[in-house]
C-alpha cells in the first residue's frame, strides 16, 4: 500500500485529492498539512511514501517545505510538487531543493495515480527532456543555483560521464542505448551506478548535476 502525504493551503482540493487517491485499492491517504509550516512535522508523525506538495503557499512555500523535509527526513518520503504551470519559475528549484518532479494541479486523475506510483517505486516522473527545457529556461535565474566544480565528475568512469551527458540531454536508456552500441540492461547498470557515486536519488537529479557541473550547458 503506497502512503500519501497531502500538503496544500485548499482544504477543497485536498478533498478531492483525497478522493481520487483513496478510489483506489493500493493507496491510501494518511495525512494532510495545510500549510508548508506543518509539512515536515506532519511527514514525520505520517511516514508517507509520497507527498504531494503545493508549490505556492502562504509564509512557507512549497519550496521551503521540501527543503525541509529533506533536511529532517533525508531518506524519507518522495516529493511530487504540484504546480499551475508547466514552466513554473520554482520548479527548477524545487527539483533542486529535493523534489522528484511535478506535476499540473489540472492532470488527469489516472496520470496522477499513475505518477505517485512511478514515484513511489523510486523513478522520477519528469521526463529528463522536460527536465532539460526547465533548466535551460531557468539556470541561473532561481534559488542562487551556484554551479558546481566539474571535478565531482571525476569518480565517475569515461563510460560512465558519456552516460550522463546523454541523460542531461534528453535521452531514454533505449536511446543511450542505441546511440553507444550497448544493451539496454548495460545502461541502466551504468545509470545506477552513476547515482550512486553521486549521491543522487534518481535521473532529475543527474540532468541538474549535469548542468551544475558543467558537463551539458543550458541551449
Amino acid at each position: 500500500m503506497i502512503r500519501v502525504l497531502l500538503v496544500d493551503d485548499q482544504a477543497l482540493l485536498r478533498a478531492g485529492l483525497r478522493m481520487i487517491i483513496e478510489n483506489t485499492d493500493d493507496m491510501e491517504v494518511v495525512g494532510e498539512a495545510g500549510s508548508g509550516t506543518s509539512a515536515a512535522a506532519t511527514a514525520v508523525e505520517a511516514v508517507p511514501d509520497v507527498i504531494l506538495m503545493d508549490i505556492r503557499m502562504p509564509e512557507v512555500d512549497g519550496l521551503e517545505a521540501t527543503r525541509r523535509i529533506r533536511a529532517s527526513l533525508p531518506d524519507g518520503p518522495r516529493i511530487l510538487v504540484l504546480t499551475t504551470f508547466d514552466l513554473d519559475e520554482y520548479v527548477y528549484a524545487a527539483l533542486r531543493a529535493g523534489a522528484s518532479g511535478f506535476l499540473l494541479k489540472d492532470t488527469l486523475a489516472a496520470d496522477l495515480l499513475s505518477a505517485i506510483r512511478v514515484v513511489a517505486q523510486g523513478d522520477a516522473i519528469v521526463a529528463p527532456s522536460i527536465t532539460r527545457r526547465l533548466i535551460e529556461r531557468h539556470i541561473g535565474t532561481v534559488g542562487d543555483p551556484l554551479p558546481r566544480s566539474e571535478t565531482e565528475l571525476r569518480v565517475l568512469t569515461e563510460r560512465e560521464r558519456e552516460v550522463l551527458e546523454l541523460i542531461a540531454r534528453g535521452l531514454s536508456n533505449a536511446e543511450i542505448a542505441g546511440r553507444l552500441f550497448l544493451t539496454e540492461g548495460t545502461v541502466k547498470g551504468h545509470v545506477s551506478h552513476i547515482l550512486a557515486k553521486l549521491g543522487l536519488r534518481d535521473r532529475v537529479q543527474a540532468v541538474i548535476r549535469a548542468y551544475e557541473c558543467g558537463l551539458v550547458r543550458a541551449g
